[in-house]
């Protein structure tokens, strides 16, 4: 009787869905067959209320969907939205393979390291004390009203990536300014990794985001 290999652990995507080619195409960052999307939240209504709400009541769908991920095979979760950092515990504590819902879970292991987010006034305290880091960690945000913040909050769809290149270069600018002692940068958005190569050549500092986090902490076999 021929014995079928088992199929490899994949890694379990927690996913806002959106208008724009942002969150949607995070599955073709991974290796290919090694990522499978949950079910999505697709309105900007509830996107924004995940990112400037904090709504516990949306928590339940999220555990329902992981937990359909790990039944299916998933070793590990991860999500599309760094502000779901302030839910890591209630994620962890649901589900019995590792979590790992932002980026900002890398800022406990970095010198002086500063975030850049797609709305500074919606990511506070909280999110960073849930990630395990100290709360006055300096933090930058996209000008409000810029054209990537209008994309990714308002659910545009269609997003210019020159113009989102230069918000979040200038994001970047303004937090080295004020705070030139700063060692790192993460990226808190998911949507922000694509412009990681140009933050990193224009600021001279490592750059963080979600998938450098996930790279170091699961092996793709």
């Amino acid at each position: 009787m021929l014995l079928h290999p088992a199929p490899p652990p994949f890694l379990g995507l927690l996913m806002l869905d959106t208008a724009f080619r942002g969150c949607r195409v995070m599955p073709a960052i991974w290796p290919a067959g090694r990522c499978r999307c949950g079910p999505g939240w697709c309105t900007a209504s509830r996107r924004t209320r995940v990112v400037r709400g904090g709504d516990a009541a949306l928590l339940p769908p999220f555990v329902d969907a992981a937990r359909m991920l790990v039944a299916q095979g998933a070793a590990a979760i991860t999500t599309s939205c760094g502000f779901l950092v302030r839910w890591q515990s209630e994620l962890q504590a649901a589900l019995p393979v590792p979590v790992w819902t932002s980026a900002l879970l890398k800022l406990p292991e970095l010198e002086r390291p500063g975030v850049i987010t797609v709305d500074a006034a919606a990511l506070g305290a909280a999110h960073l004390l849930a990630a395990g880091a100290p709360a006055d960690i300096p933090i930058e945000g996209l000008l409000p009203g810029c054209h990537l913040q209008r994309t990714l909050l308002g659910n545009a769809p269609r997003l210019d990536g020159d113009e989102a290149e230069a918000d979040v270069l200038a994001a970047a600018a303004r937090l080295l300014q004020r705070r030139p002692d700063v060692t790192d940068l993460v990226l808190e958005c998911t949507n922000l990794p694509p412009f990681a190569a140009a933050l990193q050549r224009a600021s001279g500092r490592p750059v963080h985001h979600l998938m450098t986090l996930v790279h170091e902490r699961w092996e793709f076999r």
